[in-house]
């Protein structure tokens, strides 16, 4: 009971201060609310993880500078989105789980709830595994690498740490007001790191050598829908060296992989999982309806800034390492001392994958399926130089391989230590908050209040994801566990956001405190506008991956919840009572 009390006295400090604070102008409202951010920035540690690096990387790879434009769009659209479900919550003070059920759909809600728990447990696995790697390659190589003990002991070792860690910021969250301040203030020094780390890697590279080109960097945030259907205008010169009958092919692939990772990128700045935090989050820290602006706020500051800032530095420092960049060891370079260079064994295989598609255009599909692989192998060396550089272009890097090649550039202490801080301040950041995402979530499947062993015991699940270095492998396990997931959630995207509008509309929810005038129509508008692109990508996303199939599973679930409707739509209010 005491600690209530304490809770609910500082709650109403907080509040006297926003309201003291509105009462003197905007510099002191802007004060006040920057002393009180917190949720924003739990998103942000969330969505800067190894989902963010690899598109960010890849990003740069494809498009060098030209598509940095997406991701704050992306950004924005979600903050839309989060903005409206965030009102919703501070109006009515209610749970939105229980609210969707009741008001909007049940479908919809626990819908809602079993793909988040899904995205949670998935994603997890390869958080472990980037983070495992940063520790092992990168900062404690000499302790936990290859060479200093067993690969089994060092993968156990790491991921045993990294658990450790996350479970003990975890168990602040659940000691009171105070743990969630604490809380808090460790993802803010997280997410700080992680920010500082790819910042100083491109003011590193601005100063060094030829610099960066930063008028192509600030025309990169310039949107360009073309990329959707035609490759970056730097691509052309090597495209143009291609033989003619073979130029339609590698523009291709490369529109191909442009779109997909455009796409993707679009569909998980803001993943299904990041909405159902944000309310929980807010509610869980004592806020409602006087809070609504510092809500606002906090997304821009603790959300929009931290991800805009790590992701573009990441696409800029990609960009200038290997966009149009064969590469390295792929077409028989070699070193200062005259000696061959051998290429990573991810770069090797995926470069060996692009020349086989390169063989299978020209000889057929059935005449490619008879080849041997040493068959394969013969043609793809016979290949032009020409075709050889495009599939060493488009090869796909990890973090490590950015790591690697800015090496010469910024030394090994920045390349290997500092870089690896920011990917492993990354990792643990989006596994703490995948952790108590899912503590929220099965609270809410229980019909629970969030909080205690219940919320405790649900955020271990995501622990599930230690196992990453054993078994995510790259090979059909993961694609088969993470493709109809990843499917399943970019899907529930804009049916989230198709709810959180019908919610922000429902009277009988918001009462007076729906907008209403020139307000409501700029919420709708921007609402409307964020369902439509997401949609679309969402769209793409499950046919892509999982054809007729994916389009039928999409299918029988908005019939089920039109069905649904229909069934309560005919249910008298007395029923409903009852």
């Amino acid at each position: 009971m005491a600690n209530d009390n304490t809770d609910a006295a500082a709650i109403e400090q907080d509040r006297q201060l926003v309201l003291g604070a509105k009462s003197k102008g905007t510099l002191a409202t802007l004060g006040a609310y920057t002393r009180l951010s917190g949720p924003g920035w739990l998103q942000s540690a969330i969505t800067l993880g190894g989902g963010s690096l690899a598109g960010s990387l890849y990003l740069g790879v494809l498009g060098g500078a030209a598509l940095l434009w997406l991701q704050p769009l992306a950004m924005i659209l979600g903050i839309v989105m989060l903005s409206a479900i965030g009102y919703v919550t501070l109006s009515t003070g209610e749970r939105p789980f229980q609210a969707i059920n009741r008001n909007v759909n049940p479908v919809l809600g626990w819908g809602w709830a079993i793909a988040t728990m899904m995205a949670n447990l998935v994603w997890s696995l390869p958080q472990f595994s980037l983070g495992a790697a940063a520790l092992r390659q990168n900062l404690l190589p000499g302790v936990l690498g290859t060479d200093a003990m067993p690969d089994l002991m060092g993968k156990v070792i790491a991921c045993g740490a990294i658990l450790f860690v996350c479970v003990v910021v975890v168990w602040f969250y659940e000691s009171g007001r105070k743990g969630i301040r604490i809380f808090e203030y460790v993802l803010k020094i997280m997410v700080g790191i992680v920010i500082i780390c790819f910042f100083g890697v491109v003011i590193k590279m601005s100063v060094t050598g030829k610099g960066l080109d930063w008028g192509w960097i600030l025309h990169g945030f310039i949107p360009n829908v073309k990329l959707l259907s035609a490759p970056a205008k730097t691509f052309a010169p090597s495209i143009a060296a291609v033989a003619p009958q073979f130029q339609d092919f590698w523009t291709g692939m490369i529109v191909g992989q442009q779109r997909d990772v455009m796409i993707t990128v679009t569909a998980t700045a803001v993943g299904i999982n990041m909405t159902f935090l944000l309310p929980y989050s807010m509610l869980r820290r004592g806020w409602d309806r006087d809070f609504r602006g510092l809500a606002v706020f906090d997304l821009a500051t603790g959300l929009f800034i931290p991800f805009i800032l790590a992701t573009s530095c990441v696409v800029i420092a990609s960009a200038s390492q290997f966009h149009t960049q064969p590469a390295g060891g792929l077409l028989g370079e070699t070193d200062a001392a005259g000696a061959p260079v051998q290429p990573a064994k991810n770069v090797a295989a995926a470069y060996a994958k692009n020349a086989a598609a390169r063989v299978k255009h020209e000889v057929g599909a059935d005449a490619f399926a008879a080849l041997s692989d040493a068959d394969v192998a013969q043609r793809v060396e016979a290949l032009p130089d020409a075709d050889k550089r495009m599939a060493a272009m488009l090869v796909k890097r990890d973090a490590f391989n950015l790591a690697h090649s800015l090496a010469p550039l910024t030394g090994d202490v920045v390349a290997h230590y500092v870089f690896g801080l920011g990917v492993i301040g990354m990792a643990i950041s989006s596994i703490i908050i995948l952790m108590l995402i899912n503590g929220f979530v099965v609270c809410e499947i229980l019909g629970l209040e969030p909080g205690g062993w219940p919320h405790r015991l649900g955020s271990l699940m995501p622990a599930i994801g230690a196992l990453a270095p054993f078994i995510w492998t790259g090979g059909k396990a993961q694609f088969w566990l993470a493709v109809p997931t990843s499917v399943f959630g970019m899907t529930l995207i804009p049916i989230a956001y198709c709810t959180f509008f019908l919610v922000m509309n429902q009277k009988d929810l918001l009462g007076d405190d729906m907008p209403k005038g020139a307000k409501r129509v700029a919420w709708n508008l921007l609402m409307m506008i964020a369902i439509t692109l997401t949609g679309i990508g969402s769209v793409y996303a499950v046919w892509s991956k999982a054809h007729w199939y994916g389009m039928a599973v999409v299918g029988a679930f908005i019939l089920l919840a039109l069905i649904v409707q229909f069934v309560r739509a005919g249910k008298s209010p007395a029923s409903e009572a009852r």
